[in-house]
């Protein structure tokens, strides 16, 4: 890492280097692409950085960015770190109080908000956010009305803020290169506040040294060329689409902007033909079962084909990772017998996988536009029938794993040593130790909570060093993940040691508040809310029977055993009508926190069982206890 080096500076040497690659692909009013080049990029995020210099922006200055995916936003992402201020982003599917509560503790003056609805739902707890005096509106659609409103404020338009910066060159031409230069390697680059429904979301802060550590260590695992085009529909406020949106600007490489609507995205994957895709597991998963459903209703030879040529694939998959020296080895493995025992059904099902290819996989690969190379696959763990899919129909998908308090890749599988089942190694200079309940490290194929220590890894949570010092200590910062090492250094993430539940989409909640809330319902006693890489929430309840007694007096509802009254329909009813009425938008719930599906349980939890002495919920225990009642919520 060349000293005092910054995002910038590196972006800078690219743009450079290459200025004529497009650097982003942006959709127009009428559907297609258009192409932004490196040269074009670099002058409008120099010409916004001497327009927010202008409005007043100082370094070291926090600003709120709340926005969605656009092209505004990487400009303006950029354009503060070449005055050496700090980004502070949200998505537009955050609350009102959460946007209040993160401009306000992260002490920002000035906030970005994509439209007049964002900014309204910013102004509505303006009493919350004291120092904030200046908005910036992306669309500036509505901005005289926001203004005549809110007299006391400042508001801007993105396109007056660009204006200004014009005529900040007009008159000195080299001012932002000059602040580029100041910037360090330790300067703030942005404060991601990690999401929930604790109350109070904590700050991420990150440096230039976090995200170019990463920068030069991914290419160990990924080969990516100039040109190479990503297609992104990740929120760019998350810490992993940032992270590969960075990366991408680091290699010349290009950025086409879609949505993770599969009717939008397929189109466009057909129209600018990519080579990669950074996505969450659903996505890979909605692909696959889009695919299914569409085979399933086929009849005859098609549907028959298509289920043979997968079973080929995934075998001839297997068959691949054990010539090629690709099997984990959570257990040591012979090289020798593993060929011997592979190589002679590798030969007989080799031209069934090449028919396979030709009849079936050839028309999948060609909706991926027909020069894709890998999808990466990051935010929550790859279901294996999902990978396995995948690899069956010679699509390359490489699964990571990260942690926004890490910037946040720590690890991808290697593309060109793909070993399946795992998160590959962690990248290169990053260290690690896996260590058990007493704090023991532990040695491979031994599982464990993870620690790393990297220059990758946070400065620690804003304003709170009480909360930062319980997970980062002496550089060592625990993950709260449960893993499991290969004996060639390869990671298998197993749990998680912290309650926190990560779904297919990337989705972090936490369980507490909503358990919390449910047992607020005459009708439930105790509840565990579950759904770890899973596409939805689910819950496994303890009723009140007494309750369930009334309410079949009641409605007339006969029975024998107690028991009878958990599977009776109108009883489902109303315990199901309890969650909808207590788990809703209207009680600061987001949508993907609601339970979809419920599990009425006979008997309560018991301490020493289910329970600590302090009747806390042994969540691992019970995960293990009731594990065909979990598995059944969801498949």
């Amino acid at each position: 890492m060349v000293e005092h080096e910054t995002l910038p500076k590196r972006y800078l040497a690219v743009a450079e280097r290459y200025p004529d690659i497009p650097a982003l692909y942006c959709k127009t009013t009428e559907g297609s692409f258009e192409a932004v080049t490196y040269r074009e990029l670099w002058k409008r995020i120099k010409t916004m950085a001497a327009g927010l210099k202008a409005i007043g922006i100082q370094r070291g200055e926090h600003v709120g960015m709340m926005s969605d995916n656009r092209p505004e936003w990487i400009i303006t992402d950029l354009a503060l770190l070449c005055l050496g201020a700090a980004d502070v982003p949200r998505g537009s599917d955050s609350t009102a109080e959460e946007m209040a509560y993160i401009l306000n503790h992260a002490d920002c003056l000035v906030s970005v908000a994509e439209n007049r609805q964002q900014a309204e739902k910013i102004l509505s707890k303006k009493s919350n956010i004291p120092r904030l005096n200046t908005l910036i509106l992306f669309d500036g659609t509505g901005k005289e009305a926001l203004q005549e409103a809110h007299k006391e404020l400042r508001f801007f338009t993105f396109q007056e803020v660009y204006q200004e910066g014009e005529k900040v060159f007009q008159e000195d031409p080299l001012c932002i290169d000059r602040e580029i230069e100041k910037g360090d390697t330790d300067d703030l680059v942005t404060i991601i506040y990690t999401s929930g429904t604790t109350g109070e979301p904590k700050g991420v802060m990150l440096h230039h040294r976090s995200y170019i550590f990463q920068l030069e260590g991914v290419p160990a695992h990924l080969d990516i060329h100039p040109g190479d085009i990503f297609i992104s529909i990740l929120p760019i406020w998350h810490s992993f689409e940032r992270a590969v949106e960075y990366f991408v600007l680091d290699h010349a490489a290009s950025i086409a902007y879609s949505k993770p609507i599969g009717k939008i995205l397929l189109e466009d994957m057909e129209k600018i033909r990519p080579q990669w895709m950074a996505s969450v597991p659903r996505i890979w998963e909605g692909v696959r079962s889009s695919i299914y459903r569409k085979v399933n209703s086929e009849k005859g030879i098609k549907k028959t084909l298509f289920h043979f040529f997968v079973g080929v694939g995934e075998l001839h998959g297997l068959l691949s990772d054990m010539l090629l020296d690709r099997m984990p080895q959570f257990i040591k493995r012979s090289r020798i017998l593993d060929f011997a025992l592979a190589i002679i059904p590798w030969i007989v099902i080799f031209p069934f996988k090449l028919l396979g290819d030709i009849l079936v996989f050839k028309n999948i690969k060609a909706k991926l536009g027909g020069r894709f190379i890998a999808g990466v696959s990051g935010g929550g763990a790859l279901p294996p029938y999902v990978d396995r899919f995948f690899r069956a129909a010679g699509i390359l998908l490489l699964e990571g794993y990260g942690l926004t308090e890490a910037g946040p890749i720590l690890s991808v599988r290697k593309q060109k040593h793909p070993v399946m089942g795992t998160i590959g190694p962690l990248l290169p200079g990053v260290e690690y130790k896996v260590v058990d309940e007493a704090g023991n490290s532990l040695p491979p194929n031994h599982k464990g909570v993870l620690y790393v220590k990297s220059p990758q890894v946070m400065l620690g949570y804003y304003k709170k060093p009480d909360v930062t010092a319980q997970v980062l200590k002496d550089g060592w910062l625990n993950t709260g993940d449960l893993a499991i090492f290969t004996h060639r250094g390869e990671c298998k993430i197993v749990g998680r040691a912290k309650e926190t539940i990560v779904l297919l989409g990337g989705e972090n909640i936490e369980p507490t508040p909503i358990e919390e809330t449910l047992v607020q319902s005459d009708y439930i006693d105790q509840v565990i809310v579950v759904g770890q890489d899973q596409k939805f929430l689910g819950a496994l309840i303890v009723p009140n029977i007494e309750k369930l007694e009334s309410f079949a007096v009641e409605r007339g509802i006969s029975y024998v055993a107690k028991e009878e009254l958990l599977d009776n329909p109108a009883i489902q009813e109303q315990i199901h009508d309890e969650i909808q009425r207590l788990v809703n938008p209207r009680n600061g719930f987001k949508v993907f926190e609601r339970i979809y599906r419920f599990k009425l349980l006979p008997k309560p939890f018991e301490v020493g069982k289910e329970l600590t002495n302090t009747l806390k919920i042994r969540r691992n225990v019970v995960q293990e206890l009731y594990k065909k009642e979990i598995e059944s919520l969801f498949y």
